[in-house]
């Protein structure tokens, strides 16, 4: 897994803050990191690209699963982190699931299809393609051809996610799309699994729960022995880790500048400071 972390901080799909610089988040609370497990696509650009390139086809939901794989699939064969990537999921789900027992692979909008859909064909199952709005797209492993849904009872499920956090997704939208088709969802395996909790509330559901990446301590130390974070870095994460709200309470009374300077910083940074102040989200 050594190549999948390298990968994860050169694409900048986790970037860690400088020292003593955590980033503000859209809740008004601040931390360590962020995750976006779809860079590593390739690059923060070329999976902005796809993101647009989805949101153009989307109208036509029946051809659009097609149109995903024809893309992924050629940049598959021209980006070389991404066949990694991809490859070594690939292996991941061989040594984890009994790929015999596995009828379908589902997908949900959008960045599960970065991954969801290249995989069902190099896996050789049919691919279901759900949207926000539960419809769905059934279709072979090439794309080639739409299935009718008529056939998925029954059927055990694998669902490919970039990330999880609490799992809300699959709760509110993935898992009860899948029911409705007779079928279940048996396996989630995802990239990067961000210990939320969202592993637990899975297989509540009786789903099993595979995870690539687990951004804990471990990762960390890997991270911190590869050279890619110092130790400053590495203390704050695994604080951060152990008592999220509480290492950054400590973080902004040890550094009252911090709040100071983002409220005089650009709108966005101002505004999340802001909320972070008017709703007391620290107790400070």
């Amino acid at each position: 897994m050594s190549n999948l972390v390298s990968y994860l901080f050169e694409t900048n799909a986790l970037r860690i803050c400088p020292d003593n610089k955590p980033f503000w988040y859209t809740s008004g609370k601040i931390g360590p990191y962020y995750i976006n497990t779809h860079f590593l696509y390739g690059s923060e650009q070329d999976a902005v690209d796809l993101l647009k390139f989805i949101d153009s086809e989307k109208e036509n939901k029946d051809t659009l699963p097609k149109k995903v794989f024809d893309k992924t699939l050629s940049h598959y064969n021209d980006n070389e982190i991404y066949k990694n990537v991809i490859n070594e999921m690939v292996e991941f789900i061989k040594e984890n699931i009994d790929v015999n027992e596995i009828d379908y692979i589902s997908g949900g909008e959008r960045r599960d299809w970065f991954f969801s859909n290249i995989i069902a064909n190099k896996l050789s199952k049919p691919h279901i393609t759900i949207y926000k709005d539960l419809s769905m797209v059934v279709t072979d492993s090439n794309f080639e051809e739409i299935i009718n849904r008529s056939e998925l009872e029954g059927a055990k499920v694998l669902h490919i996610a970039d990330l999880i956090t609490e799992a809300s997704s699959y709760l509110r939208a993935w898992i009860p799309a899948i029911k409705s088709l007779g079928a279940q969802i048996v396996w989630s395996t995802v990239v990067v699994d961000r210990m939320q909790g969202g592993k637990e509330k899975l297989e509540n559901e009786n789903v099993k729960s595979l995870s690539m990446i687990n951004i804990d301590e471990k990762l960390f130390e890997k991270a911190l022995s590869m050279n890619i974070i110092n130790n400053v870095q590495f203390e704050m994460l695994k604080n951060f880790y152990e008592n999220p709200d509480e290492t950054m309470r400590k973080f902004l009374i040890t550094h009252p500048e911090f709040l100071e300077n983002a409220l005089a910083s650009d709108e966005k940074t101002a505004a999340r400071a802001k909320l972070c102040i008017d709703s007391n989200l620290y107790n400070l």
